[in-house]
């Protein structure tokens, strides 16, 4: 397996085509076979547009309420359900949230003296946190400063980016070579091989970056690739007449983006994705912030994804070890739950508006993820001097 020419990071190129038995894909991570529903052979027919089938679908399925409640800003939420409610009352309902998720900058000197004598593992989402959410996740960009802070970071601990992108995409976006990258919502891994991660994962495959460093290509949903490429390409042009809407292939999962389309359509485009999936029951529905993601059904997450890196980092002994993930969207409270599991580490949700999660801390938006980074950074430097490997 080579590097991609021209990266100066390791991001590696896909590993030649595997079959079945060469990736011993566990049974757990393909929990079901389907009869008759084989992976394309790579010709693909060109998918006609239709009609989509009853809205009823999902309306009845849950799928409408959860694009609307995931989506639009609180205030939004109460004007369309013509909810008065008075300034105070929405003053008292954001410091009850606060008391139960502390923002993680008044609670800094309460998080590094936890984090005494133990090896910190930072793990960060990228849309939202790192960078601001916009209309075109094209123009979802970090600043300057930013990367300036991620690279600071990376010099006093391991850190890594879990995105919802493709792992060659948010490397792009973030091009720190000092990083570890997990893309497709963990589905697709690059990190340290000095520890016992492969031995463990049987679709995971050693090889060396470009600076002969041996490294760990995870991709537990490697049978999938196929499908889900053929459901990007359906998607496309099933979707094609909705003004707005943005199909996305993250290589192991595809996106289907909702924020610039009119409101009414939502249910159009929602019964669009639903008539597709009902083709394909190896994939499921997850919800994100005005977007519809399409994952194959397996047992793996963000928050598998963290320990994943952790074993690989060596860095499974909770007792010295905290581990601190950073993000706003829902795929990221599967992480949040595996640190709060036996107060494992500190999740940290990014949102402007009250809402309900695993994690144990919050802020508000990108800025204060900034400030938070900057005061770790600032602590470290007096704290101790840089560890050479």
């Amino acid at each position: 397996m080579d590097l991609k020419s021209n990266h100066a990071s390791p991001v590696l190129t896909d590993p030649a085509p595997v079959n079945k038995s060469r990736l011993g894909m566990p049974s757990g991570l393909l929990p079901y076979s389907q009869p008759g529903m084989g992976f394309s052979s790579g010709k693909y027919a060109i998918v006609p547009r239709k009609k989509p089938g009853k809205l009823d679908d999902v309306r009845s399925n849950g799928w409408l309420d959860a694009m609307i409640s995931s989506s639009p800003p609180r205030k939004k939420l109460l004007k369309d359900l013509n909810v008065e409610v008075s300034t105070d009352d929405i003053d008292n309902m954001t410091r009850s949230w606060m008391l139960k998720y502390p923002s993680a900058l008044n609670s800094f000197v309460k998080i590094v003296n936890y984090a005494k004598n133990k090896k910190i593992a930072m793990f960060l989402d990228y849309d939202g946190t790192l960078s601001p959410i916009v209309d075109d996740p094209d123009r979802a960009l970090m600043s300057d400063a930013m990367r300036s802070t991620v690279k600071n970071l990376a010099k006093y601990f391991p850190t890594a980016i879990i995105s919802g992108r493709s792992r060659d995409k948010v490397y792009e976006l973030v091009g720190l070579k000092e990083l570890y990258y997990a893309g497709s919502h963990g589905m697709d891994i690059i990190g340290p091989a000095r520890h016992t991660a492969c031995y463990n994962h049987s679709n995971c495959i050693k090889s060396s970056d470009d600076q002969a460093k041996e490294v760990n290509l995870f991709q537990p949903a490697s049978e999938f690739l196929p499908m889900i490429d053929e459901v990007f390409r359906t998607l496309v042009e099933t979707t094609r007449g909705i003004e707005g809407a943005k199909v996305e292939n993250h290589k192991f999962c595809t996106s289907v983006h909702y924020r610039n389309v009119d409101e009414k359509s939502w249910p159009t485009i929602a019964q669009y994705v639903h008539d597709v999936l009902r083709d394909y029951p190896r994939l499921r529905l997850t919800h994100g912030r005005k977007v519809l993601e399409i994952r194959p059904v397996i047992d793996w997450d963000k928050g598998k994804a963290v320990e994943f890196l952790l074993e690989s980092l060596g860095l499974t002994n909770s007792e010295d070890v905290l581990p601190i993930f950073i993000g706003d969207d829902r795929t990221d409270e599967d992480a949040f739950k595996v640190l709060r599991k036996g107060n494992r580490g500190y999740g940290i949700l990014v949102s402007p508006v009250p809402k309900e999660t695993n994690a144990f801390y919050s802020l508000k938006d990108p800025s204060e993820v900034m400030e938070f980074l900057n005061s770790l950074v600032r602590w470290k430097e007096l704290d101790a001097p840089i560890n050479a490997e």
